[in-house]
């Protein structure tokens, strides 16, 4: 559904575009960014939605993680690195600056056949700790519990440990590269659970519920669902974006990139 909706608005884009003439200014060039796998589907929305209004500047995205899109911009191998997490200090020491795009809620996904749908932040913790093993713990079958999490470096694993308290402490049956390795893992085990970012959830996955409260565009706008991490374009300090990167960042800035990040299934910020 989310797939449809965001080809929905990307084509009102193009017609609008077609009606007004082509590009606005007539920038060219080539922007790289590199980071986030979370950030596929917003990077998708944005990148497509940019296109029609500056068709002669291509911008690339690869999808290598937030610690090596970070990594990539203060060694100046991409123009834009991508974090699905807050900056460390000492990568702002060396110059990192951070520009939110978007939120996005970090859910915490079973397969559908688990029936339990309602977890305390506590429970999440105890379960990522090894401290409750077994899924009758919590009222679910007589089953262990595979965990499953991103690899070292992950922004979404970053986010998920530090904002449930377990930073350093986990214990995961199996850790994947991407999100989707996640998602598709849990669909694939009845008894596994994960994380993932909300805006790459699909059917195939049950999100369940955190404190009683399901995670939403609505939720984590609201802050009451607590499982939420910023999408963050990532700059250096003292050094100056080329005309067409920073036309690109401007525009994920901005108001009117509002509807394409919706439609990707994440949450302008402003």
């Amino acid at each position: 559904m989310k797939k449809k909706i965001l080809a929905m608005v990307v084509a009102a884009v193009m017609l609008v575009a077609l009606l007004a003439g082509c590009s606005e200014d007539g920038m060219s060039g080539t922007v790289n960014t590199d980071g986030s796998t979370s950030m596929a589907d917003v990077m998708g929305a944005l990148t497509e939605a940019f296109r029609e209004k500056e068709p002669d500047i291509t911008v690339n995205y690869s999808g290598t993680g937030s610690g090596s899109g970070i990594s990539g911009v203060l060694d100046g191998t991409c123009d834009l690195g991508l974090s699905s997490r807050e900056l460390k200090q000492e990568e702002m020491d060396k110059g990192a600056v951070a520009h939110v795009v978007a939120l996005d809620g970090v859910a915490v996904v079973v397969n559908p056949k688990n029936p339990v749908s309602d977890l305390t932040t506590e429970q999440i913790a105890d379960i990522f700790t090894g401290k409750i093993t077994n899924w009758s713990e919590l009222g679910g079958a007589d089953a262990p519990i595979a965990v499953y999490g991103r690899e070292d470096g992950s922004g979404t694993r970053t986010a998920f440990e530090e904002i449930v308290g377990v930073e350093g402490a986990c214990v995961y049956t199996n850790e994947y590269g991407s999100t989707g390795d996640v998602i598709g893992n849990v669909t694939g085990n009845e008894n596994a659970i994960g994380y993932a970012s909300l805006s790459a959830v699909n059917d195939t996955v049950t999100a369940v519920k955190v404190n009683g409260v399901a995670p939403s565009e609505a939720t984590v706008k609201d802050g009451t669902y607590t499982i939420q991490r910023p999408f963050v374009m990532v700059t250096k300090k003292g050094v100056e974006l080329s005309e067409a990167a920073q036309a690109f960042l401007g525009f994920a800035t901005s108001a009117e990139a509002a509807a394409y990040i919706a439609a990707a299934g994440a949450v302008y910020p402003n």
